[in-house]
């Protein structure tokens, strides 16, 4: 079964430097892990509500196993993309891992 690794960002003080730096060095260094089957990114916008999002920015990385991903987070690759996190998201980011389940 898949495994999915979801980074939520949080909103950060400069989102334009942000989305910058995350579209022009950030995705294409993470894009690079190994084994990877999918990496898609949302930006949300205002709820329903027209309340401002949670989160800035979400991005789901998937694999085709949790060893897979595991090794891709732990080579040259994934410590590259873990490492620069810290030049962009210093609003801090959650990250989820987990067992990918098809509905539709």
């Amino acid at each position: 079964m898949s495994i999915s690794l979801t980074v939520l960002y949080n909103p950060p003080a400069d989102p334009a430097a942000f989305d910058k730096h995350y579209d022009e060095v950030h995705a294409p260094l993470a894009s690079k892990m190994p084994d990877l089957q999918s990496y898609t990114i949302v930006r949300p916008g205002p709820g329903p509500d027209g309340s401002a999002p949670q989160y800035h920015l979400v991005a789901t990385l998937t694999w085709p196993s949790a060893e897979a991903m595991q090794a891709a987070m732990g080579g040259p690759e994934g410590k590259a993309a873990n490492d620069d996190l810290g030049n962009f998201a210093q609003a801090g980011v959650t990250i989820l891992v987990g067992e990918e389940q098809k509905v539709v």
